[in-house]
């Protein structure tokens, strides 16, 4: 890959990642821009709307309280006055919101961590969130990439999932490896990377069940299919990735909490960014959790789950800084 289609391949992801933030953006800025209207100074009723715009935007008490606190302190030492200065100060500190972890550029135009062949991702989330959806989006884009992908269907309890799987596997042009409905999730799993092993597979992606009504249960359930698979491969997964729906907003929340509960999260998909004004979830979520946003979901098509660059992100939402 050459360096111009590096740079127009990040052209896209930016234009791509502006389009689907409009709806948050326009609601966000647009509350800023009516508090600030008229003003000469930043005091504290522009403050007080710039906090309802943060919590209108899905952003969450906790994150807001911490960007208000970080905005009180910049106005009062450094006066700034209009809403472009305001914007970047904002800016600025959502930014350092956004956690990056060591592994986060290994992602970049879906390329994989090194030091260990293959990679095994165990995909985690409750019913509707488009979990398995994010899973097939994954396995096109990392054969797009040129990885050899493996996919498991562990959600055993769901036909529609396995089903779903494998609609995906055949649109991806990549294998599966599934078995009955009602099957043990944790032999699939086993299955899953023992063929990955023989097949000199990249990337393993494994689905689970996507149930939350019994926290205790899905703990047990997951530690069983981390084990069975660790007799294959000792140090995997080498993730375990949530995937939550941007659009429920505080709902999102929730889901990361009762699974960072159960199991040792150690990635995010955020997906249906696009068409919501509940964007700020994702910043709410990456400063509660302390857990890195790995991919984004910004539309129906495969090529619209993006590997998250956090100023890419940020950019998307104030376009007009620099």
């Amino acid at each position: 890959m050459g360096i111009f289609d590096i740079l127009f391949g990040k052209k896209q992801q930016q234009e791509t990642i502006d389009q689907g933030l409009q709806k948050t953006r326009e609601s966000f800025l647009g509350k800023i821009s009516k508090a600030i209207a008229g003003k000469s100074t930043v005091d504290e009723d522009v403050l007080d709307q710039v906090e309802d715009a943060l919590v209108s935007a899905d952003v969450g008490v906790e994150t807001t309280v911490k960007i208000i606190y970080a905005l009180e302190a910049r106005v009062a030492k450094d006066k700034y006055l209009n809403t472009n200065q305001l914007n970047q100060i904002l800016k600025e500190e959502i930014e350092k919101l956004l956690i990056s972890s060591p592994q986060d550029l290994a992602y970049e135009n879906y390329q994989l961590p090194t030091g260990h062949t293959p990679h095994v991702i165990l995909v985690v989330g409750v019913n509707g969130v488009g979990k398995t959806t994010t899973i097939g989006k994954l396995a096109h884009n990392f054969k797009k990439a040129g990885k050899s992908v493996l996919l498991g269907a562990a959600d055993t309890f769901r036909a529609a999932a396995v089903d779903q799987l494998t609609i995906w596997s055949d649109r991806a042009d990549v294998p599966i490896v599934k078995k009955e409905m009602g099957s043990d999730p944790a032999s699939v799993a086993f299955d899953t990377v023992q063929s990955g092993v023989s097949r000199h597979s990249d990337v393993i992606l494994i689905d689970t069940a996507g149930r939350l009504h019994n926290k205790a249960h899905l703990m047990d359930e997951l530690t069983k299919i981390k084990k069975v698979i660790q007799k294959v491969i000792p140090e995997a997964p080498h993730e375990v990735m949530l995937v939550l729906d941007g659009s429920t907003g505080q709902n999102a929340i929730e889901q990361a909490r009762h699974f960072t509960a159960a199991t040792d999260v150690t990635a995010l998909v955020i997906t249906k960014l696009d068409g919501t004004a509940k964007g700020g979830v994702v910043l709410a979520i990456a400063n509660q959790f302390k857990i890195p946003v790995k991919f984004i979901g910004m539309g129906e098509q495969a090529d619209d789950l993006l590997v998250f660059n956090k100023q890419q992100f940020v950019d998307g939402l104030f376009p007009n800084l620099t």
